[in-house]
C-alpha cells in the first residue's frame, strides 16, 4: 500500500510539473466537447485544463447505451432525467438509457450539472471516446465504429484490425477488457490513456478547421 503510494506522488508531481505543462501549451484546439462513457475523457480535460463542455463527466453508461445516444443526439437533448434511485449514487433514465452518476453526491447535483453541461455541447468540435468496459461486445465495437462521427475512439484491450476507431491499449491483455486507463503505468508520469495521442488527435481538427477556409 505505501509503495503504491509514493508511487502515485511520485507520478502526479512529473505529471504537474512536465507533461501538464507542455501539453497544456502545445494545446491548440481549445474548448471542445469531448462525450465519454466513463471517467476517462474528464480525466484528459483536466490534464489539458479545459472546460467539461458534456455532461458527460464523473458518470458512466454502458456501450449500448452510449452508443444509443450517440446515434440520436438531438432526442436525447431534449429529454429530461427520470431518477430510480439514489443508493449507491444516483441513477436516472434519459428516455430509453441509463446513466449512472457515480460521482455525485445526489440527485439535485447530478442533475444541475447535466442541465448545465448539456448547453455547452458544440457538435462541431465533438470528440468521442468509449473503451471496451461494462459488457461491451464486438457488435458494440462495431456498432461505434459506424457512428457517423469523424472525431471516434475505442480503447481496447486487445488489437482490432478490422475496426478503425479501436485503439489498442497496452498492459491489460490478460483481462477481458481494459482496466482503469487514468491508472499510473509506470515511473514516467504517464496514465494508461497517453498511449494515445489525443493532442494531437485534438490539434488535428483546429487544423482541419483552419485548412477549409
Amino acid at each position: 500500500m505505501r509503495f503504491s503510494l509514493l508511487k502515485n506522488k511520485y507520478n502526479a508531481l512529473l505529471r504537474k510539473l512536465f507533461i501538464h505543462p507542455k501539453m497544456r501549451n502545445e494545446l491548440k484546439n481549445k474548448g471542445m466537447t469531448v462525450i465519454a462513457s466513463n471517467c476517462n475523457g474528464a480525466f484528459i480535460l483536466h490534464d489539458l485544463a479545459q472546460p467539461f463542455n458534456s455532461p458527460f463527466v464523473n458518470l458512466y453508461l454502458e456501450p449500448k447505451d452510449f452508443i444509443r445516444y450517440l446515434q440520436r443526439i438531438e432526442h436525447y437533448q431534449q429529454q429530461t432525467l427520470q431518477f430510480v434511485t439514489q443508493s449507491p449514487y444516483p441513477i436516472a433514465y434519459l428516455d430509453d438509457i441509463k446513466i449512472h452518476f457515480m460521482h455525485y453526491a445526489n440527485t439535485q447535483q447530478a442533475q444541475e450539472k447535466w442541465q448545465q453541461r448539456s448547453q455547452r455541447i458544440d457538435l462541431e468540435n465533438l470528440f468521442i471516446i468509449m473503451t471496451d468496459r461494462d459488457g461491451c461486445t464486438e457488435q458494440d465495437l462495431n456498432a461505434f465504429d459506424a457512428l457517423p462521427y469523424p472525431n471516434k475512439v475505442v480503447f481496447t484491450h486487445k488489437p482490432y484490425p478490422a475496426i478503425p476507431s479501436a485503439f489498442y491499449i497496452q498492459g491489460f491483455e490478460q483481462q477481458d477488457c481494459v482496466g482503469d486507463l487514468f491508472a499510473y503505468s509506470g515511473w514516467s508520469g504517464k496514465r494508461y490513456y497517453d498511449q494515445f495521442d489525443y493532442l494531437a488527435w485534438f490539434n488535428q481538427h483546429k487544423n482541419e478547421k483552419r485548412s477549409s477556409h
